[in-house]
């Protein structure tokens, strides 16, 4: 037999006690910073500049092909922490400063199905299949005998996430040519990572 609170709190006036009845609470988001004190990034993109944050809903989730934790390997196998030797790995908040240094380049090595559904603002889209053909873009000249790249761009790379081998195979690849490694980092993390801490992700104006 149910006992309603209504019934319970008439049944009390009546005896002449007092009840309190408990109050339910609505949960409050609070701030979600990119770092202490730092609510947003501003960046220069293509399309005007854009402010990195991050999403403000505690309960936010990520979903669809983003929640996947199992993908077959081959070919979606773990990656390695450093992908070539001499090559640096980085996180958000490096990838962040490296988007506000105008000497340097962050990469999206992804091809272009996976890049027109979504990147990080001030991201250059190169397919890591043309990377090592396009290194005039990223400060190598090229001459007869293949890439001068005395002044490299110090360049950062991602693709899809820790399971993604898109961005590894693009700087082997850019090695192999001639990029210096020690000028070149690796994002891991990737677009599984920068999603899951609600990070900004702009849609390109060609997808």
């Amino acid at each position: 037999m149910e006992i309603s609170m209504q019934f319970l709190t008439a049944m009390g006036l009546a005896l002449g006690l007092t009840m309190t009845v408990p109050t339910v609470s609505v949960a409050q988001n609070k701030p979600v910073n990119i770092g202490p004190g730092v609510m947003s990034v501003p960046i220069e993109t293509e399309a005007g500049v854009v402010e990195i944050s991050r999403i403000q809903d505690n309960e936010n989730r990520i979903d669809g092909d983003w929640a996947r934790t199992s993908r077959p390997c081959p070919n979606f196998c773990v990656q390695p922490m450093v992908p070539a030797e001499g090559v640096t790995p980085v996180g958000e908040q490096e990838v962040i400063a490296m988007l506000q240094d105008p000497n340097a380049v962050l990469v999206d090595s992804r091809v272009a199905k996976w890049y027109n559904d979504g990147t990080i603002p001030g991201a250059h889209h190169m397919p890591y299949t043309e990377v090592s053909d396009r290194l005039d873009e990223l400060g190598c000249e090229i001459d007869f005998d293949g890439w001068i790249c005395d002044d490299a761009k110090p360049v950062a790379l991602f693709c899809n996430g820790p399971w993604c081998g898109q961005s590894p195979t693009a700087i082997r690849a850019m090695i192999k040519v001639g990029y210096p490694a020690d000028k070149i980092y690796y994002y891991r993390g990737g677009m599984q990572v920068w999603r899951m801490l609600g990070l900004t992700v702009i849609v390109p104006k060609d997808g």
